[in-house]
C-alpha cells in the first residue's frame, strides 16, 4: 500500500468512448505510469499534470455508464472515485468528461455523481464534432443547468487545454460540489444508505461500495460476514428480493433520464435537416456482410505480415547487436570461464532473448491503438463476432488469437482490449496455441529432415501449413471447456458501442506503445532474464573433470580444435543438471519416440523456444552455432539411432515432436507476460499443465499410431 498522502489527486471519469483517454494523455503527456491495481488485473494509469502552481497527480479511471458496476473494472472504478481502493487516495476532483455528441446519455452518469456530493469539473469534448453536424450548444446554458463550470475541449487540436488546466487549479483550492435540480437517489441506493447506517449501528462501519456489492453483486466472503449479523442478513435478503421483483426501472431512475433529456433539449439546437454522417455511409460498407468481411481479412492479412515479416529486420539487429556485444565482453572474460559463461551465455543472453521481442510489440501495439483510434476496431469486433460466439468468446478476442500467430507474448497483452476478465482469461490461456514464429525454426529442420526427403516438396508444405492451423482448431474446443468448467463467473452480455470514424491522434498511438514496451521489459523481461541464468546454471554445473576432459582430446586426437571442442560441450551438456534431468524422464517420453537428446533440448528451450536448434547442435557434436537449414544437422538427426540401432527419427516421431511445440507451454517468456497480465501465478502454472498434458497425449498418439501404419 502507497504511504498516506494529503497532495491533491484529480481523477478523470466518464463513459467510454468520451475521449477521457486523449485528454489524460494530452494532459499529463509521457509523464505516466501503468501498473495494476492492488489484487486486480485492472490497469492503474496515473500521470503527472503540470499546473502554475506545481504537480498534482492525476489517474484515468476505466470509464463507466452508471454507478451501479457490473464489471471488474467498473468495480474497481467505483472505488476510485469512492477513495475506497487500496493505494489509490480519494479524488480531490473529479474531471468528469462529457462527449457533446452523445449529451443525454452521458448526464445519467454526471448527475448521479452529482448527487453523491463529489466535486465536479466537467470537460465537454467532440463539441467540433457536434458543429460539423450542424448543431449548436449553449455553453453557458448547459453550465447553469448542470450547477458546474463548464470546458469546451477540441481533442485532436488540443485546443481549451489551458483553460482546464487553470480550471483545475481554481477547483482545486476550493473543492464544491455542483447543485442539480431534480437530485434523487434511485432505489438500489437507497437500499445501500440505509444498510450502511445498519451495520454502522452494528459497529460495522463499510462503505457505501462494500455494502452495494454485499446487495448487487454477492459472494462467499459477504455472505460469510453477514452470517454474524442475522437480522441484517435478513435485510440484505429482502432487500435484494424486492429489487428483483421489481425489474422496472424505478421512478429515480426515469427521473435521471427525464432530466437528461430536458438538459439535452434546452442546451443543443439540432441541425434543421440532419445529413447521413459520415460515419453511416463508411459503415454501409465496413460492416457489409460480404465486402466488410473482405476488407476486415485484408486489413488483419496487413497486421499479421507485419508482426511477422516487417518485424524480422529489427529483430536480426537485437540479435547481431547482442551477437556483438558477446564478441566484445567474452575475450575480455577469458580467465574467469565460470564468469564468463555467466555475463555472455547467461545475463547478455537473457537480456537478448527477452528485448528480441520488442519490434513485435512494438507493431503490433502500433497497429492496435491505430485501428483503436480511427474507430475501426469496434467494427472488427462487431465482425468476428458472430464466427467467435458459440465457444464463449466475444469478437475482440481475434485481435490476440491473430497476433499471437507471431508472438504469444504481444497476443496475451492484447488480450486487454476483451471487456470483461473472464473472457480476457479465456483468451490468454489459449493465445499461446496460436503457432507462433519461434516456433517455425523446429518445423524448417524437422521438416526439412524427414518429411520433404521421403514424401516430397508438396506435402512438406502440407506439413507446414497444418501445424499453423492445428492450434487455432484445438483452441476452439479448448475456450468452450474452460468457459463451462474451468472459469467460473458471471459473463457479461457483448455490448459494443461503435465510435464514429476519426483521424487517430499520433500522441496517442506513440504514448501506448511506448508504456507497452516499457511494461513488457520492467515486469516480464526481469522473469525471463532470470530464468535465463537458472537455465544457464542448469546447463553448466557440474563441470567436466579435468581427467574427463583430457579423455575426450585423446579419443579425438585426430581431429581439430573446434572438432574437439563440440564433443567437449556435448558431454559436458549431458553430464550437467539439465542434461541429467533429461535422462531422468526420458522413461517418461519413450512412448513419445523420444530420447534423452530430445527431452533435453525441450528443456533448453525455456528461455526461447529459438534455443532448440541450437541445443540440437550441441548434443549431436555440431555446436551451437547451427540453423535450421544446416544440412550437417539434419543428415545427423537423420542417422540418431537408439541404443539398439533403431532410427531415432522417423518422419512420425517428427510430426509428433512438431506437434509436441505447437502445443507445449515451454516459453518461461510466455508464462511470465501471463503472470503479469493476471497478477497471479495460478494461471501460468494452470496453462503450462494442460498444455504440457495435450502436447504429451498428442505426441504419444501420433507416434503410437505412426508405429502400427509404419514408416511411410
Amino acid at each position: 500500500m502507497e504511504p498516506v498522502s494529503t497532495s491533491p489527486l484529480v481523477a478523470l471519469v466518464g463513459n467510454p468512448n468520451a475521449g477521457k483517454t486523449t485528454l489524460f494523455n494530452a494532459l499529463t503527456g509521457s509523464h505516466q505510469k501503468v501498473g495494476n491495481y492492488p489484487g486486480v488485473t485492472v490497469e492503474h494509469v496515473s500521470g503527472t499534470l503540470k499546473l502554475e502552481e506545481g504537480s498534482v497527480e492525476c489517474v484515468d479511471v476505466p470509464g463507466l455508464y452508471s454507478l451501479q458496476a457490473v464489471s471488474e473494472d467498473e468495480r474497481v472504478a467505483l472505488k476510485v472515485i469512492e477513495g475506497t481502493m487500496p493505494g489509490v487516495r480519494r479524488p480531490t476532483l473529479l474531471v468528469c468528461v462529457l462527449d457533446a455528441t452523445n449529451l443525454e446519455r452521458n448526464l445519467y452518469f454526471y448527475h448521479q455523481l452529482a448527487d453523491a456530493g463529489y466535486p465536479i469539473l466537467i470537460a465537454l469534448t467532440m463539441v467540433d464534432r457536434l458543429r460539423t453536424k450542424g448543431s449548436e450548444i449553449d455553453l453557458a446554458r448547459l453550465s447553469n443547468l448542470l450547477g458546474a463550470e463548464v470546458i469546451p475541449l477540441v481533442g485532436h487540436k488540443e485546443k481549451g487545454l489551458e483553460e482546464l488546466r487553470d480550471a483545475i487549479s481554481r477547483h482545486l483550492e476550493d473543492p464544491r460540489p455542483p447543485i442539480v435540480d431534480e437530485a434523487t437517489g434511485d432505489a438500489a441506493e437507497l437500499k445501500v444508505a440505509a444498510l450502511s447506517e445498519r451495520l454502522a449501528r452494528l459497529g460495522q462501519s463499510s462503505t457505501h461500495a462494500e455494502v452495494r456489492q454485499m446487495l448487487l453483486d454477492p459472494t462467499e466472503t459477504s455472505e460469510a460476514f453477514l452470517e454474524g449479523f442475522p437480522e441484517v442478513r435478513e435485510a440484505f435478503r429482502e432487500a435484494r428480493e424486492q429489487l428483483v421483483a421489481n425489474p422496472r426501472p424505478p421512478a429515480e431512475v426515469a427521473s435521471r433520464y427525464q432530466w437528461a433529456t430536458m438538459v439535452q433539449r434546452a442546451v443543443v439546437r439540432e441541425a434543421d435537416r440532419p445529413k447521413r454522417s459520415r460515419t453511416d455511409k463508411i459503415d454501409a460498407v465496413l460492416t457489409h456482410r460480404v465486402f466488410g468481411l473482405a476488407i476486415f481479412v485484408g486489413i488483419m492479412y496487413l497486421v499479421f505480415l507485419s508482426i511477422y515479416s516487417f518485424a524480422t529486420p529489427f529483430m536480426n539487429g537485437i540479435d547481431a547487436g547482442f551477437g556483438w556485444i558477446k564478441g566484445v565482453v567474452s575475450p575480455r572474460l577469458e580467465s574467469v570461464p565460470i564468469l564468463q559463461s555467466l555475463v555472455v551465455d547467461g545475463i547478455i543472453g537473457g537480456a537478448g532473448s527477452m528485448l528480441v521481442f520488442l519490434p513485435q510489440i512494438l507493431i503490433l501495439f502500433f497497429f492496435i491503438a491505430l485501428l483503436e483510434g480511427t474507430g475501426y476496431l469496434a467494427r472488427a469486433a462487431f465482425l468476428m463476432d458472430r464466427l467467435l460466439g458459440w465457444c464463449g468468446l466475444n469478437g475482440r478476442a481475434f485481435i490476440p488469437l491473430l497476433s499471437s500467430f507471431a508472438c504469444a507474448i504481444p497476443g496475451i497483452m492484447a488480450a486487454r482490449v476483451m471487456p470483461d476478465r473472464n473472457s480476457r482469461l479465456a483468451t490468454i490461456l489459449v493465445s499461446p496455441l496460436m503457432s507462433c514464429s519461434a516456433r517455425l525454426p523446429v518445423y524448417l529442420l524437422l521438416i526439412g529432415a524427414f518429411i520433404e526427403p521421403k514424401l516430397g516438396a508438396a506435402w512438406a508444405g502440407f506439413v507446414l501449413f497444418a501445424m499453423h492451423l492445428l492450434g487455432l482448431f484445438i483452441a476452439i474446443p479448448i475456450v468452450w471447456f474452460l468457459n463451462r468448467k474451468v472459469i467460473k463467473g458471471k459473463r457479461l452480455p457483448f455490448l459494443l458501442e461503435l465510435p464514429p470514424y476519426q483521424w487517430p491522434k499520433w500522441k496517442d498511438v506513440w504514448i501506448a506503445m511506448y508504456f507497452r514496451a516499457k511494461v513488457f521489459v520492467k515486469t516480464a523481461g526481469t522473469i525471463i532474464v532470470f530464468m535465463s541464468i537458472l537455465i544457464w546454471a542448469l546447463s553448466y554445473f557440474p563441470r567436466l573433470s579435468t581427467t574427463q576432459v583430457a579423455q575426450i582430446r585423446q579419443s579425438y586426437a585426430s581431429a581439430d580444435k573446434v572438432e574437439i571442442q563440440k564433443h567437449i560441450d556435448e558431454e559436458q551438456l549431458a553430464q550437467s543438471v539439465l542434461g541429467r534431468f533429461g535422462k531422468v524422464i526420458e522413461p517418461v517420453f519413450r512412448p513419445a519416440g523420444f530420447d534423452w537428446r530430445i527431452t533435453t533440448s525441450i528443456l533448453s528451450a525455456f528461455p526461447a523456444r529459438e534455443t532448440v536448434v541450437p541445443s540440437l547442435g550441441i548434443i549431436f557434436s555440431l555446436g551451437g552455432d547451427v540453423d535450421e537449414k544446416s544440412t550437417d544437422l539434419r543428415k545427423t538427426m537423420a542417422e540418431a539411432t537408439w541404443p539398439d540401432g533403431r532410427p531415432l527419427f522417423t518422419p512420425w516421431t517428427a510430426v509428433g515432436l512438431m506437434v509436441f511445440f505447437a502445443l507445449c507451454a515451454q516459453c518461461m517468456a510466455t508464462l511470465a507476460t501471463v503472470r503479469r497480465e493476471t497478477n497471479s501465478w495460478k494461471w501460468p502454472w494452470f496453462m503450462f499443465t494442460y498444455m504440457t498434458a495435450l502436447a504429451y497425449i498428442a505426441a504419444v498418439l501420433i507416434h503410437q499410431v505412426g508405429r502400427l501404419f509404419g514408416s511411410p
